[in-house]
């Protein structure tokens, strides 16, 4: 049945009526990778009529064999055209994805194989990245069929893996402490395990303990009247004749408050869900025959005529089943070890790298610095040559004065020689030989010009 569909892929479909028209929406995340796409392909889906009417007549064999993918043909232009859009985002988010993760492990330089890296991703054809084909909608069914029987596996590693990291830091801290703070946090630890295991009996899931308890607490009922028939339709919530995984795990509520109070140093809250998981999936197992992972009333009845409905014994609860065994916490310890050794030799490696390029620009400062240097020796040579060869080139631009100053200039000089005489000083010559004139400023290259080439030339350069 269509409905089949909708729980194969945990997706919950509402389907009520509203003027004649069927609405529906998924309502919850499926915890996969390409949930997004997944949601949105079956929501456009759901919205051509005629898929519509085949999704609600193919039953679960007909939908894994790919039948269903095949009426893809016959949906609207407008349908197909936005799945194409849709596989078009997906195949460029897992480039981008793949990109990330290739920069992220330091192969920026290398070229990247699309195609093959996408080959991993099987829920959509690589080959064709365009359009959304049969294909596409036949690997998604199968895909997220597959995917969604490991996610409990999946999620049962990893609360493993969260215990065990839990148990190293305890033990790590401990390490810390000396003997007498060592011995008061041991101390501390096993009074807060027996208050967290000093709780009330907790009912079998699924058992008619459990379900009574329920119907007398939560539904306010007299448990003299318990009916399973009225039980299953008081709390199929969305009222599609169907227990899905949310439904059924809201019902173990009641059981975990025994165990569980957030406001309890002693209780861990993802604990909690472990062990709301634990119940579901054991209910599913008792009860689901067609594994379809959705409970309907046909099961839910017959599950209650059963002798183990009658079930008495309490429920073993986490802290009664250790998630780990010693040999798994051995290995972990040692791979985080591993993990911890590599990440110092990374940082080591990184810390050389970072050693060498410091001095290496100190080698470029320094060899900056005496390039600066020379630069400014060959820029105040140049100028005092420049200035040298302008001083020669003075007298040569300066013409004779004409007669009549040097008449004047003559007759200045003997005037001068006259007052000079008078006064009992010696005369300065008119003219002096050659060797007697006074020799041309030495120009000295030790004494930088100022300004430099280009401005006015000073006359001490």
């Amino acid at each position: 049945m269509a409905v089949g569909l909708v729980g194969l892929l945990s997706v919950l479909c509402y389907i009520e009526n509203l003027k004649e028209h069927m609405i529906c929406y998924i309502s919850q995340d499926t915890g996969l990778h390409y949930d997004r796409y997944l949601r949105e392909v079956i929501d456009f889906l759901e919205k051509d009529q005629h898929f519509r009417q085949k999704l609600h007549n193919t039953d679960m064999e007909d939908i894994k064999q790919g039948k269903l993918a095949k009426e893809l043909d016959f949906v609207s232009h407008h349908v197909r055209t936005k799945l194409d859009e849709l596989k078009r985002q997906e195949v460029n988010r897992l480039r981008t994805l793949i990109k990330a993760k290739q920069d992220l492990e330091g192969g920026n330089d290398i070229a990247v194989d699309h195609q093959a890296l996408l080959k991993q991703f099987e829920y959509l054809n690589h080959m064709n990245p365009h359009t959304f084909e049969v294909d596409d909608l036949d690997r998604l069914i199968k895909s997220a069929t597959k995917d969604l029987e490991n996610y409990d596996k999946e999620r049962h590693e990893e609360f493993k893996r969260y215990e065990m990291m839990k148990e190293h830091d305890r033990r790590e801290h401990l390490k810390t402490l000396d003997e007498e703070e060592r011995k008061k946090e041991e101390e501390h630890y096993e009074e807060m395990r027996k208050k967290h295991a000093d709780h009330p009996k907790v009912n079998h899931p699924g058992s008619e303990n459990q379900l009574k308890e329920v119907w007398e607490e939560a539904d306010g009922l007299d448990p003299e009247d318990f009916d399973p028939k009225t039980f299953f339709n008081l709390h199929d919530t969305n009222g599609d004749g169907f227990f899905d995984e949310q439904e059924l795990e809201a019902l173990f509520t009641k059981e975990l408050e025994k165990i569980y109070d957030p406001t309890n140093e002693e209780d861990d809250m993802v604990e909690m869900e472990e062990e709301r998981l634990r119940m579901r999936e054991h209910v599913m197992n008792e009860v689901d025959s067609n594994k379809d992972r959705l409970v309907s009333l046909d099961e839910f009845l017959v599950a209650t005529k059963k002798k183990e409905f009658l079930e008495s014994d309490s429920w073993e609860t986490l802290e009664q089943n250790q998630a780990y065994t010693d040999e798994e916490m051995r290995e972990f310890e040692e791979h985080l070890a591993q993990q911890e050794h590599d990440l110092n030799q990374k940082a080591a490696d990184l810390q050389k790298q970072r050693d060498e390029l410091e001095r290496q620009q100190e080698q470029l400062n320094a060899q900056k610095i005496e390039l600066q240097q020379v630069r400014g020796v060959r820029e105040m040579f140049l100028c005092k040559v420049a200035l040298h060869l302008e001083q020669e080139a003075q007298p040569q631009d300066h013409q004779p004065a004409p007669q009549a100053h040097q008449d004047t200039s003559q007759e200045q000089h003997g005037q001068q020689n006259q007052d000079l005489s008078q006064q009992g000083l010696p005369q300065t010559p008119q003219h002096l030989p050659p060797a007697h004139q006074e020799p041309p400023p030495i120009l000295d290259f030790g004494k930088p010009c100022s300004p430099p080439c280009g401005g006015a030339v000073p006359r001490e350069c």
